[in-house]
Protein backbone atom coordinates (compact mmCIF):
# COMPACT_ATOMS: atom_id res chain seq x y z
CA UNK A 1 0.00 0.00 0.00
CA UNK A 2 1.21 3.84 -0.79
CA UNK A 3 2.25 5.83 2.12
CA UNK A 4 0.36 8.02 2.97
CA UNK A 5 1.69 11.42 2.61
CA UNK A 6 1.33 15.46 3.26
CA UNK A 7 2.26 18.09 1.13
CA UNK A 8 2.42 22.07 0.59
CA UNK A 9 0.78 24.16 -2.31
CA UNK A 10 2.85 26.71 -2.62
CA UNK A 11 4.03 28.60 -6.35
CA UNK A 12 7.72 29.32 -6.64
CA UNK A 13 6.90 33.04 -7.59
CA UNK A 14 4.97 33.84 -4.37
CA UNK A 15 8.43 32.68 -2.36
CA UNK A 16 10.90 35.73 -0.92
CA UNK A 17 12.61 37.25 -2.94
CA UNK A 18 15.08 40.25 -2.63
CA UNK A 19 14.09 41.30 -6.66
CA UNK A 20 9.99 41.36 -6.93
CA UNK A 21 9.48 37.34 -7.65
CA UNK A 22 10.44 33.88 -6.24
CA UNK A 23 12.72 31.84 -7.56
CA UNK A 24 14.96 28.91 -7.41
CA UNK A 25 17.65 30.65 -5.30
CA UNK A 26 18.53 30.21 -1.31
CA UNK A 27 14.72 30.94 -0.46
CA UNK A 28 13.58 27.82 -2.40
CA UNK A 29 16.53 25.96 -0.54
CA UNK A 30 15.13 27.54 2.85
CA UNK A 31 11.69 26.31 1.88
CA UNK A 32 12.68 22.60 1.49
CA UNK A 33 14.56 22.47 4.57
CA UNK A 34 11.38 23.64 6.02
CA UNK A 35 9.59 21.33 4.27
CA UNK A 36 11.64 19.19 5.70
CA UNK A 37 11.59 19.91 9.24
CA UNK A 38 7.49 19.53 8.95
CA UNK A 39 7.43 16.20 7.90
CA UNK A 40 6.17 17.40 4.67
CA UNK A 41 6.88 14.86 1.45
CA UNK A 42 5.72 17.26 -1.43
CA UNK A 43 5.97 20.75 -2.35
CA UNK A 44 3.41 21.46 -5.06
CA UNK A 45 3.67 24.17 -7.56
CA UNK A 46 2.07 26.07 -10.27
CA UNK A 47 2.97 25.74 -14.17
CA UNK A 48 6.60 27.03 -14.53
CA UNK A 49 6.20 27.33 -18.73
CA UNK A 50 6.58 30.53 -20.27
CA UNK A 51 3.72 33.31 -18.98
CA UNK A 52 2.52 36.41 -21.24
CA UNK A 53 1.76 40.06 -19.44
CA UNK A 54 -1.19 40.24 -22.24
CA UNK A 55 -2.86 37.47 -20.36
CA UNK A 56 -2.54 38.70 -16.83
CA UNK A 57 1.12 36.86 -16.19
CA UNK A 58 -1.48 33.73 -15.77
CA UNK A 59 0.84 30.17 -15.69
CA UNK A 60 -2.51 28.64 -16.80
CA UNK A 61 -1.72 30.58 -20.39
CA UNK A 62 1.58 29.08 -21.36
CA UNK A 63 3.14 30.93 -24.71
CA UNK A 64 4.84 27.26 -24.98
CA UNK A 65 4.31 23.82 -23.47
CA UNK A 66 8.10 23.37 -23.21
CA UNK A 67 9.62 26.34 -22.59
CA UNK A 68 10.42 27.72 -19.20
CA UNK A 69 9.60 31.06 -17.18
CA UNK A 70 13.12 32.60 -17.10
CA UNK A 71 11.53 34.89 -14.36
CA UNK A 72 12.68 32.36 -11.75
CA UNK A 73 15.91 31.87 -12.52
CA UNK A 74 18.08 33.08 -9.12
CA UNK A 75 20.56 35.89 -9.78
CA UNK A 76 22.29 34.99 -6.63
CA UNK A 77 22.84 31.22 -8.54
CA UNK A 78 23.77 33.22 -11.11
CA UNK A 79 26.70 35.31 -9.17
CA UNK A 80 27.50 32.52 -7.14
CA UNK A 81 28.79 30.35 -10.34
CA UNK A 82 31.02 33.46 -11.68
CA UNK A 83 28.15 33.90 -14.68
CA UNK A 84 27.62 37.46 -12.89
CA UNK A 85 29.14 39.61 -11.02
CA UNK A 86 28.61 40.25 -7.87
CA UNK A 87 29.46 44.45 -8.96
CA UNK A 88 26.74 43.27 -12.00
CA UNK A 89 24.27 41.93 -9.90
CA UNK A 90 24.40 45.24 -7.44
CA UNK A 91 24.08 47.69 -10.32
CA UNK A 92 21.18 46.43 -12.02
CA UNK A 93 19.29 45.86 -8.57
CA UNK A 94 19.70 49.34 -7.94
CA UNK A 95 17.64 50.14 -11.22
CA UNK A 96 14.44 48.72 -9.74
CA UNK A 97 12.62 49.65 -6.39
CA UNK A 98 11.66 45.81 -4.97
CA UNK A 99 11.48 47.49 -1.69
CA UNK A 100 7.94 48.97 -1.47
CA UNK A 101 5.54 45.65 -1.93
CA UNK A 102 7.60 42.58 -0.54
CA UNK A 103 3.72 40.36 -0.65
CA UNK A 104 3.54 41.95 -3.99
CA UNK A 105 4.71 39.95 -7.13
CA UNK A 106 6.53 42.88 -9.57
CA UNK A 107 6.10 41.32 -13.00
CA UNK A 108 7.31 44.33 -14.80
CA UNK A 109 10.46 45.09 -12.84
CA UNK A 110 11.22 41.57 -12.15
CA UNK A 111 11.18 41.05 -16.35
CA UNK A 112 13.69 44.38 -16.92
CA UNK A 113 16.16 43.22 -14.44
CA UNK A 114 16.32 39.14 -15.35
CA UNK A 115 16.37 40.24 -18.75
CA UNK A 116 19.40 42.43 -17.64
CA UNK A 117 21.29 40.33 -15.95
CA UNK A 118 20.73 37.10 -17.96
CA UNK A 119 21.70 38.98 -20.88
CA UNK A 120 25.11 40.09 -18.90
CA UNK A 121 25.95 36.30 -18.42
CA UNK A 122 24.94 35.35 -22.03
CA UNK A 123 27.94 37.90 -23.19
CA UNK A 124 30.28 36.25 -20.76
CA UNK A 125 29.34 32.60 -21.42
CA UNK A 126 29.76 33.68 -25.44
CA UNK A 127 33.22 34.90 -24.59
CA UNK A 128 34.56 31.89 -22.76
CA UNK A 129 33.32 28.25 -22.64
CA UNK A 130 29.96 27.63 -23.86
CA UNK A 131 30.43 23.69 -24.43
CA UNK A 132 27.80 22.86 -21.71
CA UNK A 133 25.55 24.99 -23.56
CA UNK A 134 25.95 23.85 -26.53
CA UNK A 135 25.24 20.45 -25.55
CA UNK A 136 22.21 22.11 -24.45
CA UNK A 137 20.91 23.08 -27.63
CA UNK A 138 21.93 19.99 -29.48
CA UNK A 139 20.15 18.07 -27.37
CA UNK A 140 16.80 19.99 -26.74
CA UNK A 141 14.31 19.33 -30.25
CA UNK A 142 12.26 22.24 -29.32
CA UNK A 143 14.41 25.09 -28.29
CA UNK A 144 15.55 26.56 -31.60
CA UNK A 145 11.92 26.57 -32.62
CA UNK A 146 10.75 28.58 -29.40
CA UNK A 147 13.69 30.98 -29.41
CA UNK A 148 12.75 31.70 -33.02
CA UNK A 149 9.19 32.04 -32.29
CA UNK A 150 10.28 34.79 -29.28
CA UNK A 151 12.66 36.68 -31.74
CA UNK A 152 10.42 36.92 -34.40
CA UNK A 153 7.93 38.30 -32.09
CA UNK A 154 9.99 40.86 -30.71
CA UNK A 155 11.09 42.19 -34.44
CA UNK A 156 7.39 42.46 -35.08
CA UNK A 157 6.61 43.82 -32.06
CA UNK A 158 4.85 41.57 -29.91
CA UNK A 159 1.94 40.81 -32.38
CA UNK A 160 0.58 37.45 -32.51
CA UNK A 161 2.13 35.34 -34.99
CA UNK A 162 -0.93 34.48 -37.59
CA UNK A 163 -0.50 38.06 -38.16
CA UNK A 164 3.00 38.18 -39.43
CA UNK A 165 4.19 38.50 -42.89
CA UNK A 166 2.97 35.05 -44.43
CA UNK A 167 6.36 33.82 -45.49
CA UNK A 168 6.93 33.43 -41.37
CA UNK A 169 3.67 33.03 -40.19
CA UNK A 170 3.39 29.41 -42.76
CA UNK A 171 6.98 28.48 -41.98
CA UNK A 172 8.49 28.83 -45.73
CA UNK A 173 12.22 26.98 -44.89
CA UNK A 174 13.73 29.86 -46.91
CA UNK A 175 12.22 32.83 -44.94
CA UNK A 176 13.69 30.96 -41.46
CA UNK A 177 16.91 30.40 -42.97
CA UNK A 178 17.52 34.22 -43.56
CA UNK A 179 15.84 35.03 -40.37
CA UNK A 180 17.96 32.55 -38.51
CA UNK A 181 21.33 34.03 -40.49
CA UNK A 182 20.21 37.43 -39.47
CA UNK A 183 19.24 37.03 -35.87
CA UNK A 184 21.58 34.21 -34.84
CA UNK A 185 22.47 35.99 -31.99
CA UNK A 186 19.21 37.12 -30.02
CA UNK A 187 18.06 33.61 -30.74
CA UNK A 188 20.95 32.16 -28.96
CA UNK A 189 20.23 34.54 -26.10
CA UNK A 190 16.73 32.84 -25.60
CA UNK A 191 18.33 29.56 -25.94
CA UNK A 192 20.60 30.34 -22.99
CA UNK A 193 17.30 31.81 -20.76
CA UNK A 194 16.26 28.48 -21.10
CA UNK A 195 19.55 26.72 -20.66
CA UNK A 196 19.84 28.56 -17.29
CA UNK A 197 16.23 28.11 -16.26
CA UNK A 198 16.66 23.97 -16.91
CA UNK A 199 19.79 23.81 -15.00
CA UNK A 200 18.83 25.85 -12.18
CA UNK A 201 15.33 23.99 -12.41
CA UNK A 202 17.62 20.67 -12.10
CA UNK A 203 19.58 21.38 -9.43
CA UNK A 204 16.52 22.12 -7.03
CA UNK A 205 14.75 19.24 -8.29
CA UNK A 206 17.92 16.99 -7.03
CA UNK A 207 18.26 19.14 -3.61
CA UNK A 208 14.75 18.12 -2.94
CA UNK A 209 15.50 14.28 -3.80
CA UNK A 210 17.66 14.62 -1.21
CA UNK A 211 15.83 15.59 1.18
CA UNK A 212 12.93 12.98 0.44
CA UNK A 213 10.37 15.69 -1.06
CA UNK A 214 8.73 15.31 -3.93
CA UNK A 215 8.14 17.88 -6.27
CA UNK A 216 4.59 17.86 -8.07
CA UNK A 217 4.06 20.18 -11.33
CA UNK A 218 1.15 21.74 -13.20
CA UNK A 219 0.03 21.18 -16.47
CA UNK A 220 -2.39 23.12 -18.54
CA UNK A 221 -4.23 20.79 -20.61
CA UNK A 222 -4.15 23.51 -23.35
CA UNK A 223 -2.41 26.32 -24.60
CA UNK A 224 -3.16 29.51 -25.80
CA UNK A 225 -2.85 30.48 -29.79
CA UNK A 226 -0.09 32.72 -29.62
CA UNK A 227 1.90 29.87 -28.88
CA UNK A 228 5.12 28.67 -30.09
CA UNK A 229 3.49 25.17 -30.56
CA UNK A 230 0.54 26.07 -32.37
CA UNK A 231 2.96 28.42 -34.90
CA UNK A 232 5.63 24.86 -34.95
CA UNK A 233 3.06 22.35 -34.62
CA UNK A 234 -0.24 23.90 -36.35
CA UNK A 235 -0.69 19.67 -37.72
CA UNK A 236 -1.23 19.10 -33.62
CA UNK A 237 -4.43 21.47 -33.73
CA UNK A 238 -7.51 22.00 -34.87
CA UNK A 239 -6.64 24.71 -37.59
CA UNK A 240 -7.73 25.60 -41.50
CA UNK A 241 -5.61 26.23 -44.49
CA UNK A 242 -4.86 29.65 -43.15
CA UNK A 243 -3.62 28.66 -39.56
CA UNK A 244 -7.01 30.10 -38.09
CA UNK A 245 -8.85 28.05 -35.44
CA UNK A 246 -11.72 25.74 -36.78
CA UNK A 247 -12.78 25.08 -33.49
CA UNK A 248 -11.80 26.77 -29.61
CA UNK A 249 -12.03 24.74 -25.97
CA UNK A 250 -14.25 25.91 -23.25
CA UNK A 251 -16.82 24.60 -21.39
CA UNK A 252 -20.88 23.86 -21.63
CA UNK A 253 -23.54 25.68 -20.34
CA UNK A 254 -24.29 24.91 -16.30
CA UNK A 255 -26.03 25.82 -13.28
CA UNK A 256 -23.66 28.48 -12.86
CA UNK A 257 -23.60 29.85 -15.87
CA UNK A 258 -26.37 29.77 -18.68
CA UNK A 259 -23.83 30.45 -21.93
CA UNK A 260 -20.73 28.28 -20.75
CA UNK A 261 -17.19 29.28 -20.69
CA UNK A 262 -15.76 30.12 -23.94
CA UNK A 263 -11.73 29.67 -22.95
CA UNK A 264 -10.74 30.07 -26.99
CA UNK A 265 -7.29 27.96 -26.74
CA UNK A 266 -7.23 26.02 -30.03
CA UNK A 267 -8.64 22.42 -29.88
CA UNK A 268 -6.33 19.36 -30.36
CA UNK A 269 -6.40 17.69 -34.01
CA UNK A 270 -6.96 14.23 -32.23
CA UNK A 271 -6.81 12.37 -35.47
CA UNK A 272 -3.57 13.93 -36.40
CA UNK A 273 -1.91 12.87 -32.77
CA UNK A 274 -3.23 9.53 -32.73
CA UNK A 275 -1.52 8.85 -36.20
CA UNK A 276 1.22 10.44 -34.80
CA UNK A 277 1.08 7.77 -31.75
CA UNK A 278 1.02 10.71 -29.80
CA UNK A 279 4.13 11.81 -29.93
CA UNK A 280 3.78 15.56 -29.12
CA UNK A 281 2.26 14.44 -25.60
CA UNK A 282 5.03 12.11 -24.64
CA UNK A 283 7.66 14.81 -25.44
CA UNK A 284 5.70 17.47 -23.54
CA UNK A 285 5.10 15.36 -20.33
CA UNK A 286 8.47 13.84 -21.05
CA UNK A 287 9.95 17.52 -21.14
CA UNK A 288 7.88 18.59 -17.74
CA UNK A 289 9.30 14.90 -16.02
CA UNK A 290 12.57 16.31 -16.18
CA UNK A 291 11.21 19.17 -13.56
CA UNK A 292 9.02 17.21 -11.63
CA UNK A 293 7.99 14.26 -9.96
CA UNK A 294 4.33 13.79 -10.47
CA UNK A 295 2.25 16.04 -12.97
CA UNK A 296 -1.27 17.02 -12.00
CA UNK A 297 -3.34 17.60 -15.08
CA UNK A 298 -5.56 20.19 -15.24
CA UNK A 299 -8.76 19.74 -16.68
CA UNK A 300 -8.34 16.16 -16.98
CA UNK A 301 -11.64 15.08 -18.86
CA UNK A 302 -10.84 17.11 -21.66
CA UNK A 303 -8.44 14.36 -22.13
CA UNK A 304 -11.49 11.67 -22.44
CA UNK A 305 -14.16 14.29 -24.01
CA UNK A 306 -13.93 17.58 -24.55
CA UNK A 307 -16.26 20.81 -25.41
CA UNK A 308 -15.57 22.41 -28.70
CA UNK A 309 -17.07 25.48 -30.29
CA UNK A 310 -16.89 26.88 -33.54
CA UNK A 311 -14.35 29.90 -33.57
CA UNK A 312 -15.91 32.83 -33.84
CA UNK A 313 -18.92 31.99 -31.66
CA UNK A 314 -19.03 34.89 -29.12
CA UNK A 315 -19.98 32.16 -26.03
CA UNK A 316 -20.14 28.39 -25.26
CA UNK A 317 -23.43 27.83 -25.98
CA UNK A 318 -22.76 26.55 -29.07
CA UNK A 319 -20.34 23.92 -28.55
CA UNK A 320 -20.47 20.41 -28.48
CA UNK A 321 -18.94 17.13 -26.97
CA UNK A 322 -16.03 15.69 -28.95
CA UNK A 323 -14.28 12.76 -27.84
CA UNK A 324 -10.77 11.68 -27.67
CA UNK A 325 -9.60 8.57 -28.34
CA UNK A 326 -8.82 8.19 -25.13
CA UNK A 327 -8.26 4.01 -24.78
CA UNK A 328 -5.20 4.54 -27.14
CA UNK A 329 -4.09 7.40 -25.77
CA UNK A 330 -3.93 6.10 -22.41
CA UNK A 331 -2.79 3.11 -23.38
CA UNK A 332 0.07 5.10 -24.94
CA UNK A 333 1.14 7.32 -22.09
CA UNK A 334 1.02 3.74 -19.85
CA UNK A 335 3.39 2.77 -22.40
CA UNK A 336 5.68 5.66 -22.46
CA UNK A 337 5.57 6.31 -17.93
CA UNK A 338 4.65 3.00 -17.02
CA UNK A 339 4.34 4.65 -13.52
CA UNK A 340 1.57 7.08 -14.48
CA UNK A 341 2.64 9.62 -12.18
CA UNK A 342 -0.37 11.76 -12.16
CA UNK A 343 -2.87 13.53 -10.88
CA UNK A 344 -6.26 14.56 -12.47
CA UNK A 345 -8.15 17.83 -11.75
CA UNK A 346 -11.67 16.18 -11.51
CA UNK A 347 -13.18 18.78 -9.97
CA UNK A 348 -16.91 19.77 -11.37
CA UNK A 349 -19.34 17.95 -13.27
CA UNK A 350 -17.78 14.54 -14.09
CA UNK A 351 -19.00 11.82 -16.13
CA UNK A 352 -18.65 8.27 -15.52
CA UNK A 353 -16.11 7.29 -18.22
CA UNK A 354 -13.54 10.23 -17.34
CA UNK A 355 -13.68 8.36 -13.84
CA UNK A 356 -13.42 4.71 -15.24
CA UNK A 357 -10.36 5.79 -16.97
CA UNK A 358 -8.50 7.49 -13.58
CA UNK A 359 -9.34 4.70 -11.52
CA UNK A 360 -8.34 2.36 -14.01
CA UNK A 361 -4.61 3.61 -14.61
CA UNK A 362 -4.89 4.71 -10.84
CA UNK A 363 -4.22 8.42 -10.58
CA UNK A 364 -5.69 9.90 -7.82
CA UNK A 365 -8.60 12.79 -7.96
CA UNK A 366 -8.87 16.06 -6.41
CA UNK A 367 -11.09 16.59 -3.18
CA UNK A 368 -11.62 20.02 -2.05
CA UNK A 369 -13.03 20.45 1.33
CA UNK A 370 -14.30 24.52 0.72
CA UNK A 371 -16.72 22.12 -1.84
CA UNK A 372 -17.86 19.97 1.34
CA UNK A 373 -20.46 21.67 3.49
CA UNK A 374 -23.31 23.17 1.49
CA UNK A 375 -24.65 19.25 1.66
CA UNK A 376 -22.38 17.06 3.56
CA UNK A 377 -24.15 13.57 3.57
CA UNK A 378 -23.54 12.99 -0.42
CA UNK A 379 -20.82 15.10 -1.18
CA UNK A 380 -18.07 13.70 -2.21
CA UNK A 381 -15.97 16.42 -0.58
CA UNK A 382 -17.16 15.90 2.84
CA UNK A 383 -14.40 13.93 4.49
CA UNK A 384 -16.68 10.68 5.67
CA UNK A 385 -17.13 10.14 2.13
CA UNK A 386 -13.21 10.49 0.78
CA UNK A 387 -11.69 7.41 -0.94
CA UNK A 388 -7.50 6.58 -0.74
CA UNK A 389 -7.19 7.14 -4.15
CA UNK A 390 -7.33 10.91 -3.54
CA UNK A 391 -5.91 14.17 -2.48
CA UNK A 392 -7.65 16.13 -0.47
CA UNK A 393 -7.27 19.94 -0.10
CA UNK A 394 -8.31 22.98 1.74
CA UNK A 395 -8.38 24.55 -1.02
CA UNK A 396 -7.15 25.27 -4.23
CA UNK A 397 -5.26 27.58 -6.26
CA UNK A 398 -8.17 28.89 -7.75
CA UNK A 399 -10.28 29.12 -3.92
CA UNK A 400 -10.09 32.17 -1.63
CA UNK A 401 -8.01 31.16 1.67
CA UNK A 402 -9.29 29.44 3.90
CA UNK A 403 -9.46 31.83 6.46
CA UNK A 404 -10.98 34.09 3.54
CA UNK A 405 -13.72 31.77 2.26
CA UNK A 406 -15.02 31.63 6.04
CA UNK A 407 -15.08 35.30 6.04
CA UNK A 408 -16.05 36.27 2.81
CA UNK A 409 -17.36 33.51 0.54
CA UNK A 410 -18.95 30.70 2.85
CA UNK A 411 -22.79 30.45 3.57
CA UNK A 412 -24.35 30.76 7.11
CA UNK A 413 -25.80 27.26 5.89
CA UNK A 414 -22.00 25.96 4.74
CA UNK A 415 -20.85 27.61 8.60
CA UNK A 416 -23.70 25.55 10.45
CA UNK A 417 -23.06 22.78 8.89
CA UNK A 418 -19.45 22.71 9.54
CA UNK A 419 -20.01 23.23 13.36
CA UNK A 420 -22.39 20.51 13.47
CA UNK A 421 -19.82 18.26 11.38
CA UNK A 422 -16.45 19.25 13.92
CA UNK A 423 -19.09 19.31 16.93
CA UNK A 424 -18.64 22.79 18.35
CA UNK A 425 -19.04 26.37 17.29
CA UNK A 426 -17.03 28.34 14.79
CA UNK A 427 -15.80 31.71 15.88
CA UNK A 428 -13.86 33.44 13.24
CA UNK A 429 -11.79 32.43 10.19
CA UNK A 430 -8.91 31.49 12.35
CA UNK A 431 -10.26 28.69 14.23
CA UNK A 432 -12.00 27.36 11.09
CA UNK A 433 -8.69 27.84 9.31
CA UNK A 434 -7.29 25.04 12.00
CA UNK A 435 -10.18 23.23 12.03
CA UNK A 436 -10.57 22.65 8.17
CA UNK A 437 -6.82 22.10 8.22
CA UNK A 438 -6.76 18.90 10.49
CA UNK A 439 -9.61 17.72 8.36
CA UNK A 440 -7.80 17.84 5.45
CA UNK A 441 -4.57 15.91 7.26
CA UNK A 442 -7.24 13.41 8.56
CA UNK A 443 -8.39 12.58 5.88
CA UNK A 444 -8.50 8.58 4.76
CA UNK A 445 -7.26 10.16 1.57
CA UNK A 446 -3.71 9.25 0.69
CA UNK A 447 -2.38 12.85 -0.13
CA UNK A 448 -3.22 15.84 1.91
CA UNK A 449 -1.84 19.15 0.42
CA UNK A 450 -2.11 22.45 2.38
CA UNK A 451 -1.77 25.71 0.55
CA UNK A 452 0.89 27.93 2.75
CA UNK A 453 -1.16 30.24 3.14
CA UNK A 454 -3.81 28.45 4.99
CA UNK A 455 -0.86 27.66 7.56
CA UNK A 456 -0.16 31.13 8.05
CA UNK A 457 -3.81 31.64 8.66
CA UNK A 458 -3.78 34.73 6.49
CA UNK A 459 -7.07 36.19 4.46
CA UNK A 460 -8.07 37.36 1.52
CA UNK A 461 -5.28 39.18 0.45
CA UNK A 462 -2.94 36.31 0.22
CA UNK A 463 -5.38 35.09 -2.55
CA UNK A 464 -4.10 33.30 -5.89
CA UNK A 465 -6.33 33.69 -8.16
CA UNK A 466 -9.61 34.22 -8.49
CA UNK A 467 -10.97 32.76 -11.88
CA UNK A 468 -12.51 35.02 -14.51
CA UNK A 469 -10.75 37.86 -13.66
CA UNK A 470 -8.23 39.33 -16.07
CA UNK A 471 -6.04 41.15 -13.57
CA UNK A 472 -4.65 41.30 -10.14
CA UNK A 473 -4.03 37.63 -10.10
CA UNK A 474 -0.59 35.42 -9.41
CA UNK A 475 0.73 38.01 -7.41
CA UNK A 476 0.44 36.68 -3.37
CA UNK A 477 4.15 36.48 -2.22
CA UNK A 478 5.14 35.03 1.13
CA UNK A 479 7.01 37.73 3.07
CA UNK A 480 10.70 36.62 4.42
CA UNK A 481 9.74 36.95 8.18
CA UNK A 482 6.07 34.62 7.23
CA UNK A 483 6.78 31.69 8.98
CA UNK A 484 6.75 31.87 13.12
CA UNK A 485 8.57 29.71 15.26
CA UNK A 486 7.42 26.08 16.03
CA UNK A 487 5.45 26.00 12.69
CA UNK A 488 7.31 23.27 11.21
CA UNK A 489 6.84 21.23 14.68
CA UNK A 490 3.39 21.43 15.17
CA UNK A 491 2.85 20.73 11.26
CA UNK A 492 5.29 17.59 11.90
CA UNK A 493 3.30 16.16 14.84
CA UNK A 494 0.03 16.64 13.49
CA UNK A 495 0.94 14.73 10.24
CA UNK A 496 2.77 12.10 12.43
CA UNK A 497 -0.47 11.58 14.44
CA UNK A 498 -2.19 10.98 11.29
CA UNK A 499 0.09 9.10 9.65
CA UNK A 500 1.40 11.76 6.84
CA UNK A 501 5.28 11.85 8.71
Amino acid sequence: MTRRSAGILLPVTSLPSEYGIGDFGPEALKFAQFLHDAGQRIWQVLPMTTIDPGCGNSPYSPTSAFAGNYLLVSPEILADEGMITADELKKAAAKYDFTGKPERVDYESARAFKTEILNAAFKRMMKGNASDFRTFTAGTEWLEAFAMFSVIKQVNGGIPWYEWPDDLKHRDSSALRKFKAEYSEEIARQEFYQYIFFRQVKALHEHLSGLDIEIVGDMPLYVTRDCADVWQNPGQFDLDEDLNPVTVAGVPPDYFSATGQLWGNPCYNWKAMEADSFTWWTKRLRNLLAMFDRIRIDHFRGLVAYWAVPYGEETAKNGEWVDVPHKKFFASLKENFPDMPFWAENLGIITPDVEEVRRNYEMPGMLVLHFAFGNPADNPHAPHNHTRDSVVYTGTHDNNTSRGWFENDATEEEINNFASYIGRGVMDGYIFTSEVTRLAVSSVAGTAIIPMQDYLRLGAEARINVPSTPSGNWEWRMTADAIPDGLADRIRAACKLYGRA
